[in-house]
């Protein structure tokens, strides 16, 4: 997903800084967690929010996604692409189509 210039920045900008060394796994996974609060936190109060500062947060959570997919060696696009395959199973068109219900509820009925 990222292109080669930004994985080769990416890379370049955390070996500069020897900042490999703290990005195990599990912090690379709860900095991705904290990120994301910060981007919902755009969107506390209100559905309005600040493009600028939705864009900055997006940044980061991506940005550590990126790393810790490079942490784990795996490829984002292979991942991204298996795991839209299992969920296009889960949510058969038919079944799915304008609905926002559970997969586990889709037999049913809508209300």
């Amino acid at each position: 997903m990222p292109s080669s210039e930004t994985l080769a920045a990416l890379r370049t900008f955390v070996a500069e800084r020897d900042w490999d060394q703290f990005h195990s796994p599990e912090n690379l996974a709860k900095s991705i967690s904290i990120e994301a609060g910060e981007l919902l936190e755009c969107f506390q109060w209100s559905p309005d929010f600040e493009q600028e500062k939705v864009e900055a947060e997006l940044a980061d959570v991506v940005t550590y996604c990126i790393h810790l997919a490079n942490k784990i060696g795996v490829d984002l696009d292979e991942i991204v692409l298996k795991k839209l395959e299992s969920t296009r199973i889960k949510y058969p068109v038919d079944l799915a189509r304008g609905r926002m219900t559970k997969y586990t509820e889709l037999g049913e009925s809508p209300e």
